[in-house]
């Protein structure tokens, strides 16, 4: 596998990229709307709403979790996960920051 060149880009556009990332596949998509739905939810449950098997499910928390979206609290043998609310507010930010950036151009100078 190729190096990747991290160095290359501002902390600001990694960090999009790692959310960006973590938000790439379907299953963490509904799991960040189970969350932002419930305010609050133990791991069990996401298996019993999504479908999924644990271990997929604790993968794709991780996932989250690495990223920074969501934090989770032990509490005896279960996990609480909830999203992170800063991490939240500034992925927002970052998306919302990346798409008013664009300009809609005449249709005729479009490729």
């Amino acid at each position: 596998m190729g190096v990747t060149k991290t160095d290359l880009f501002t902390d600001q556009q990694n960090e999009f990229a790692r959310m960006a990332k973590a938000l790439a596949h379907p299953a963490r998509v509904a799991i960040i709307q189970h969350l932002l739905k419930a305010s609050q939810c133990i791991n069990g449950h996401l298996v019993d709403k999504l479908g999924l098997a644990q271990a997929t499910i604790s993968q794709h928390l991780k996932e989250l979790k690495d990223a920074g979206l969501v934090q989770g609290t032990i509490e005896g043998v279960s996990v609480n996960y909830c999203i992170h609310p800063e991490n939240w507010k500034k992925a927002g930010k970052l998306f919302v920051g990346l798409f008013e950036q664009y300009k809609e151009i005449p249709k005729s100078d479009c490729c």
